[in-house]
């Protein structure tokens, strides 16, 4: 196993990644089709073709999910996605043309790097172009290269974000895995040491200022200044799942959130999950629910310590070294 989401049948994954600009894109190709739900939270998403995949809608099969730097710029990459299906002839067969479906999410990665390049359908083109069953590469790469964490304060004082997977075997041989572009208005805690990793830090004194504490004195009146956030995911398991069921397991996917990053679904992020089922296993929604919940915050954790500090944002590695850690209270 790769321990990575490219361990459930029928997946590839493809970033394109631009160091400078500090922006990119990852997409998860399903070539052949996938069923497929989203649970969209937060106040502030971007997305394209959601709507399609709630229960009941006409449409059963997608044929990639993008994760996509550059706000709202950043869903023309999904074009190139597109592109690059019709040109492989993937697609609903519509009977005068194969109609690639393929929905989208967006983050907010503007605030470093240069804001005037976002993914656009070359991008997307080109993270098809180098998709493939390997492990998944983690860190400052695809969605996450210009991703940030911690933003109370500003931009000058967040730490870097990323790109993380994981991926686990359960019951008799059900794989559910994880991928996730983590760029968060709240701080980033790994759920096993219940200490903050990357986050708002502390001008001067250094640490970290622990954001949902924060928020509950006077800076909860500066959270809504700070806009530039999202965190993207996508789980997937190669167990039979429908439209309805795949909803309700990118819901419990949001627990995976809510564990490693404090705090979550806030009015100033538009957390996104998509759900993917690929293979025909029967399994128990319950613990396939569970164990994507535990893969979600393992991508997370693991994402923001593969970062590297770019454009001056430090990361998580860099912040450990200096001391930089934050044990949360039991308050």
């Amino acid at each position: 196993m790769n321990d990575s989401l490219t361990d459930v049948p029928n997946l590839l994954v493809g970033h394109s990644t631009d160091l400078e600009a500090a922006t990119g894109c990852t997409v998860v190709l399903t070539p052949q089709g996938a069923c497929a739900g989203v649970d969209v939270r937060g106040a502030a998403p971007g997305t394209r073709e959601t709507a399609l995949l709630a229960p009941g809608r006409l449409v059963n099969t997608v044929h990639a999910i993008l994760l996509t730097g550059g706000s709202a710029f950043g869903l023309a990459a999904a074009d190139g996605v597109v592109r690059w299906l019709e040109e492989h002839h993937h697609g609903v067969d519509t009977g005068v043309a194969r109609v690639p479906i393929v929905p989208a999410a967006v983050l907010f990665d503007l605030i470093i790097g240069d804001a005037r390049h976002r993914p656009g359908p070359e991008a997307g083109y080109a993270a098809c172009q180098a998709a493939s069953r390997d492990k998944v590469a983690q860190g400052n790469v695809g969605a996450g290269t210009g991703a940030t964490v911690g933003k109370l304060l500003g931009p000058a004082y967040c730490s870097k974000g990323g790109l993380g997977s994981a991926s686990v075997r359960i019951g008799k041989g059900i794989t559910v895995a994880a991928l996730v572009a983590v760029n968060a208005f709240g701080d980033v805690v790994d759920p096993e040491e219940n200490t903050i990793i990357a986050g708002t830090r502390r001008p001067v004194v250094g640490g970290f200022v622990h954001t949902a504490h924060a928020l509950r004195g006077s800076l909860a009146q500066t959270a809504l200044n700070f806009i530039h956030n999202t965190t993207l995911g996508v789980v997937a398991t190669d167990a039979r799942l429908d439209k309805a069921e795949l909803t309700m397991l990118a819901g419990m996917a949001h627990d995976g959130f809510a564990r490693a990053i404090r705090p979550v679904h806030t009015l100033v992020d538009g957390d996104t999950i998509f759900a993917l089922s690929t293979g025909d296993k029967k399994g128990n929604l319950s613990a396939i629910g569970s164990a994507a919940a535990e893969v979600m915050a393992e991508a997370i954790v693991r994402g923001v310590r593969a970062a590297e500090t770019l454009h001056g944002v430090p990361a998580a590695r860099e912040l450990v070294k200096g001391g930089e850690r934050g044990q949360i209270d039991a308050g």
